[in-house]
């Protein structure tokens, strides 16, 4: 992972310690159709959720799937015709507060 301060403390900016070992998912497919978006999405969707479940932080590392020329040496090295859809960064990261919720009955009306 990259930190963008250059080494340097931020001012105002608390600093971490990033995992020295974090795992890399690619997620494939054998065709490039909007039904493989759709597929790997909902794949995306379930290992989000695992990871959650293992508290694992994740991250989406897309900038290489934005230009063809870097997009197609990402297939899997044993396949010649897979299309890489997703890259997932997954590691054990420092814990984190809860994101502040409001009261369900401020946010949603049940009628009969």
């Amino acid at each position: 992972m990259r930190g963008f301060a250059g080494g340097k403390p931020t001012p105002g900016r608390p600093t971490a310690d990033f995992e020295t070992s974090p795992h890399l998912a690619l997620l494939s497919t054998s065709r490039d159709r909007p039904v493989d978006w759709l597929r790997t999405g909902q794949a995306v969707e379930r290992i989000l959720l695992r990871a959650t479940l293992a508290r694992l932080s994740t991250s989406f590392v897309t900038q290489t799937l934005e230009w063809h020329d870097l997009r197609w040496p990402l297939r899997a090295p044993t396949s010649d015709v897979a299309y890489a859809q997703m890259v997932l960064r997954l590691g054990y990261g420092p814990p984190d507060r809860r994101s502040p919720r409001r009261p369900v009955d401020d946010v949603l009306d049940i009628e009969p």
